[in-house]
């Protein structure tokens, strides 16, 4: 079991899958990965790594595995079985041929004391939903244009005028 880690104090936990182009892991991830885990900003509770071939068979990769073990396993040093194999293999149903993906869960441990907070409080989450990337480009690109159309106040930028 993960050391500290307590059901009534528990931030928020998500999954994220990472797909890629080809079936080899070299790593590039592990080191992002293990800042955000240091810093204390997640808590890395398990990874592991999925494989679909050109003929459609997956293979499931874990942690002590011998092709990411040396670059993944200094992410984290304890992890528990959120993810089950059904759930790696539906995760790769989605997957094309020749692809691979990383599964990761972790606890938001920015949030823990919030989440608590509200749980003590006897509330309750009713809805949380990430924003697409794309739509928050568009939206700093539309903030970009109103702000390049939109003139400077009269006086503005002229220092003998109040």
């Amino acid at each position: 079991m993960v050391s500290d880690l307590s059901a009534d104090r528990v931030g928020p936990v998500d999954v994220a899958v990472v797909a890629f182009e080809g079936n080899r892991f070299n790593g590039d991830v592990a080191p992002a990965l293990r800042e955000l885990q240091q810093s204390g900003t997640v808590r890395i509770l398990d990874l592991s790594f999925v494989r679909k071939t050109a003929d459609g068979s997956v293979d499931v990769v874990e942690l002590a595995d011998q092709e990411v073990a040396e670059a993944f396993q200094q992410v984290t040093d304890a992890q528990f079985d959120l993810l089950s194999d059904e759930d790696l293999r539906a995760v790769a149903d989605h997957l094309p041929p020749e692809s691979s993906a990383l599964v990761v869960a972790w606890e938001n441990t920015w949030a823990a004391r919030l989440a608590t907070a509200i749980r003590a409080s006897d509330g309750e989450l009713l809805l949380m939903e990430r924003i697409p990337r794309d739509t928050i480009a568009e939206a700093i690109a539309a903030l970009d244009s109103d702000s390049a159309r939109t003139p400077a106040p009269q006086g503005a930028g002229d220092p003998d005028r109040p």
